[in-house]
């Protein structure tokens, strides 16, 4: 999410519009940044908690980027005032609250403060998996959207998956282009050396938290079939902050722990060298809404194996990414070819390069401007929701 807002505020900025980020910054700063709003860092999370804080100045459109408390404050907010509003949906609530404990709680904040008529039940209900967790988290959905003039999804998975809640809310299929790719500066060579890497040595790169809902288990044990057939074989697991104990015994299982790199976040625009350094880009999440880093490693040159079927079309040219069956034997196999046959490798690396060249920043900005311009302002001041 961080990212596609990055983006988008850059690519606005640039074009002349006047943006303003509201998004949590350090709890103590002598001077704050336009915006800026004070919060304190979750342990263990790659995320910060701040208090709702609405816009100060006037706004022409509000763009909410997240159901949490700063959301929800600009949703409010612009209901009062008549501004339009658009929401882009970057997390699968359902899927996540299985493994994380505090989205049941921020529901529960967000469900009052959009004046769902919860009981002590329906708030018990959020804290227990199954059906009713699922129903009470729709329900939120639907009273979000109930308030949002257009729902940006960012890929055609995400439009299926909120169809059912966004009733007459339109939704709009807008991915977020991916950034050129930052100049070669012997990026592969250097990584490798570092990381002790030999440059004849094929390379599997995954990127982003190493996390349950990221089905990491899945990437080892497909990983230790990769092995069988190139026993040289690396993986960098790139972003691994929690759950690294827990990645380390799951590769001694498996019998690749000698082969594995766990690595802890880098800034973004360190990314860019580790697609360089790598020869495919392993992706075994099926909770991914965008699933960003596909695009990205794309523009890199790196070919990308999934098995989330619903992700395999690229954005701009409707070409489909190699996709396997989520078993470590099938996905393993189609790693290997990825690394092992050379005209599917460029066919798949041509593809993605003309495919991230096609959806392209500017094409990306025009139809957010044009999606800006015919947002309904809010037709009633906020009401609460049934």
């Amino acid at each position: 999410m961080a990212t596609s807002v990055g983006t988008t505020v850059a690519l606005l900025r640039v074009a002349g519009h006047r943006v303003v980020l509201h998004c949590p910054g350090p709890l103590f700063r002598r001077r704050r940044r336009p915006g800026e709003v004070p919060s304190l860092a979750m342990p263990t999370r790659p995320y910060r908690l701040a208090l709702p804080r609405p816009p100060h100045a006037p706004a022409d459109v509000v763009h909410v980027h997240t159901t949490g408390p700063l959301g929800v404050a600009g949703l409010r907010w612009a209901a009062a005032r008549g501004v339009p509003t658009v929401l882009t949906w970057h997390t699968d609530l359902v899927a996540y609250a299985a493994h994380y404990p505090e989205i049941p709680i921020g529901a529960a904040y967000a469900g009052l403060r959009l004046g769902l008529r919860w009981r002590a039940r329906d708030l018990w209900a959020l804290g227990r998996p199954g059906p009713e967790r699922q129903t009470r988290l729709a329900e939120l959905g639907r009273c979000l959207l109930a308030h949002t003039g257009v729902l940006i999804a960012p890929s055609a998975k995400t439009a299926t998956m909120m169809a059912a809640m966004a009733g007459r809310t339109p939704i709009v299929v807008l991915p977020t282009p991916a950034a050129a790719p930052h100049a070669d500066a012997d990026d592969r060579r250097r990584l490798r050396a570092r990381l002790g890497i030999p440059t004849d040595v094929p390379v599997l790169l995954a990127v982003g938290r190493a996390t349950p809902e990221k089905n990491p288990e899945l990437l080892l044990a497909a990983f230790a079939q990769v092995r069988r057939t190139l026993p040289a074989a690396r993986l960098v697991l790139l972003g691994a902050r929690r759950h690294r104990f827990a990645i380390r015994r799951v590769a001694h299982r498996h019998g690749v722990a000698g082969a594995l790199h766990l690595l802890r976040p880098v800034p973004h625009d360190r990314v860019g060298a580790h697609y360089r350094a790598a020869d495919v880009l392993a992706f075994t999440s099926t909770t991914d809404t965008q699933g960003l880093v596909l695009s990205e490693a794309e523009a890199y040159g790196l070919p990308v194996a999934m098995v989330d079927t619903a992700l395999v079309e690229r954005p701009g040219t409707g070409t489909t990414r190699p996709v396997a069956e989520p078993t470590p034997a099938a996905y393993g196999a189609l790693l290997t070819r990825l690394l092992t046959e050379r005209e599917l490798r460029a066919t798949v690396i041509q593809d993605g390069r003309a495919a991230v060249a096609a959806w392209s920043g500017e094409r990306y900005l025009a139809e957010l401007v044009k999606l800006y311009a015919t947002l309904p302002p809010p037709s009633t001041p906020w009401p609460p929701c049934t």
